[in-house]
């Protein structure tokens, strides 16, 4: 066992510690929730402790099935031990059907399903309010190589494939979902996490939405929308 020493960084909805290990890191998630790029702030009852488990669940489900990860393994109900990155400032959002900003920018209604699969990548800054860019963006500010941004875009269209199968039986449209990587001993590796607060979950038949929109738009029902996702993971009821 690690020991967990001082905190290294605190996000928005995530603590990160060093640990007597260096190429060990463990990550508390919080409670607290923000949107609009933090300028709507609250607490979702019991968040923390369901992201953990929501993303312990995809991201032993993504290494089984090929997909280099950082999780190691649980620690607690909100800990989770995972390998040391060096993060790349690229976020990637994958878009299988209109959605939020997308709807907005094209002027297609949210629900449309799109003919494949839509890479977008944005640049990681809170300050600037993380700005959509392109590969030309990503070069010219030496963000990532051309050959690591090849590897960034195959990994989240796998990812995409896999979560779309595994999700499907369980009743769960796969809107949309961000996802973020980092250098771990010169490997790109998938990290951060994969939960409701990173992806947009619908019902399949209700298309009622089981994610942080319910937060963003005021919707109520937060705690139980991220409950029910842990429960169709873990073999609950639909």
């Amino acid at each position: 066992m690690v020991k967990v020493l001082e905190q290294l960084y605190e996000g928005k909805a995530k603590k990160v510690y060093k640990t007597d290990d260096p190429k060990i890191f463990k990550v508390h998630y919080k409670d607290d929730a923000t949107a609009f790029n933090g300028l709507k702030k609250g607490q979702i009852l019991e968040k923390g402790q369901y992201n953990n488990q929501i993303s312990a669940i995809f991201f032993e489900l993504l290494k089984k099935k090929g997909v280099p990860n950082h999780f190691l393994s649980l620690d607690g109900e909100r800990g989770m031990l995972v390998k040391s990155l060096e993060i790349i400032q690229v976020e990637v959002v994958v878009r299988n059907i209109v959605a939020g900003s997308l709807s907005k920018r094209l002027g297609k209604p949210e629900g449309t399903k799109l003919p494949f699969p839509i890479l977008e990548f944005y640049y990681k800054d809170d300050e600037l309010g993380d700005p959509m860019i392109n590969n030309y963006h990503i070069k010219a500010l030496e963000l990532a190589t051309a050959d690591e941004m090849k590897m960034i875009e195959e990994i989240a269209l796998k990812v995409n494939e896999i979560m779309l199968e595994y999700l499907g039986p369980l009743g769960i449209d796969l809107v949309d979902f961000k996802l973020e990587f980092g250098r771990h001993d010169g490997e790109v590796l998938l990290g951060d996490e994969i939960s409701p607060d990173t992806c947009r979950f619908w019902d399949a038949t209700t298309q009622e939405k089981l994610d942080k929109d319910r937060f963003r738009r005021d919707l109520g029902k937060v705690e139980e929308a991220y409950q029910e996702v842990l429960t169709r993971l873990t073999g609950g009821s639909k």
